[in-house]
């Protein structure tokens, strides 16, 4: 396999938001003329599947706006009631349509230029949801550089669970205490990826090579006392608790469920292994297969390895362009991987489960140790016992 010691634009950690480093990297690739990434490309802007979709976006924008103001009125409108619960099930699924939306405008998905997608993005992500979409989009950057690269994608950090076998037999504090169960842990803790979100969005208006930080605070900020208000305005105490753990937990599960099928469970890479970049992001990707109902749950991204290919293009049009992916692959050999979801599921939690052996091999071998130290100390003091029940004999006998 070659490995590709170049530098792309999206090596270095990128912090002003709307720049379109996955897109910059795409390019740079492109314009490497008679590799297998340029002549692919070819065949996709022949295809015409790189331009731009209007009508869709704004059509898909007025829906999945009309969602997200419907959920809040319902909110409203059903008040004081354990119903409100539902509501906030409802707001969780249309609170991840607006990032899936995010999503796009911050690969310039949706508009060309630059200060457009800024602007949309910090509305539909630091004010509709409260993620901080600077933050997001510079962690994004980097992973759509280097997918599954345990070095460079920050996707792949030992945080909290463990990704590798290499990076078990290294860890300490909670990827430890977790890693031994991670698997069964793995859909559990994804309830909590929403209050992440929010708390790493805080976190990064504190570094000062984040672009634009006033505004993106300001609109944080506005965002949580919006909703707050609402909640305690609307609802007694411990409702609007209760709203707010379902609303929270299951947005983060759904946003958890999207992204999970993507790479996890795909090779990893290290250190200098670094493929060329049509390799980079076939191999460290799997496409997850479904109808209509699966391309809009999971925003066009279960086509991901088409997205990580061409980062800009419309996501209606990734579902075109595969047929041409996958034979291109075909031709040149290169494994090209699509499942159901229910076993993109299973293979990562497979992965999951297989990267924290060495966690339940130590944790194994120290039990073995403390039950043969148990046992010898037993025996010890079993024989004590007897040496002094003889030596008291004897002593009665003279």
């Amino acid at each position: 396999m070659s490995v590709d010691t170049t530098r792309t634009a999206e090596d270095s950690a990128v912090r002003e938001p709307g720049a379109d480093l996955a897109g910059e990297a795409a390019d740079q690739a492109r314009a490497e003329t008679g590799s297998d990434f340029a002549r692919l490309s070819k065949k996709i802007a022949a295809a015409g599947l790189m331009r731009r979709r209007p009508w869709y976006y704004a059509l898909r924008g007025s829906v999945v706006t009309g969602l997200f103001a419907a959920g809040w009125v319902a909110f409203a409108l059903v008040g004081d009631s354990w119903w409100t619960l539902a509501v906030a099930a409802f707001l969780a699924a249309a609170f991840g349509q607006v990032a899936l939306l995010a999503h796009d405008v911050g690969h310039r998905q949706v508009f060309r230029l630059r200060k457009a997608s800024v602007r949309a993005g910090k509305l539909a992500g630091n004010l509709a949801i409260g993620m901080g979409y600077g933050w997001w989009q510079d962690k994004h950057s980097r992973h759509h550089a280097n997918p599954n690269h345990e070095e460079l994608d920050p996707d792949v950090n030992p945080d909290i669970f463990v990704w590798t076998q290499g990076q078990a037999k290294s860890a300490k504090g909670l990827p430890r205490l977790l890693g031994r169960s991670q698997a069964f842990l793995f859909f559990p803790l994804l309830t909590l990826e929403g209050f992440n979100l929010h708390v790493a969005g805080v976190r990064a208006l504190a570094d000062r090579s984040l672009k634009q930080r006033t505004s993106e605070g300001l609109l944080l900020f506005t965002h949580f006392a919006l909703y707050l208000g609402a909640l305690f305005v609307v609802l007694p105490p411990g409702k609007a608790i209760a709203f707010l753990l379902v609303h929270q937990c299951l947005f983060g599960l759904y946003l958890g469920s999207i992204f999970a099928p993507n790479h996890k469970g795909m090779p990893t890479l290290t250190g200098d292994d670094r493929p060329d970049f049509l390799r980079r992001q076939v191999l460290t990707s799997r496409n997850v297969r479904g109808g209509w109902f699966i391309d809009v749950a999971l925003g066009g991204l279960n086509y991901q390895i088409e997205h990580h290919l061409f980062p800009n293009m419309p996501s209606p049009q990734l579902r075109e362009a595969q047929p041409i992916v996958r034979q291109h692959c075909e031709e040149l050999g290169v494994s090209y991987l699509e499942t159901g979801l229910i076993t993109s599921y299973r293979q990562a939690l497979r992965s999951l489960h297989d990267a924290g052996a060495p966690i339940r091999a130590d944790q194994a071998a120290a039990k073995a140790r403390l039950k043969a130290e148990g046992r010898a100390d037993a025996g010890t003091t079993a024989a004590a016992d007897t040496t002094a029940d003889v030596t008291a004999k004897v002593e009665i006998d003279a």
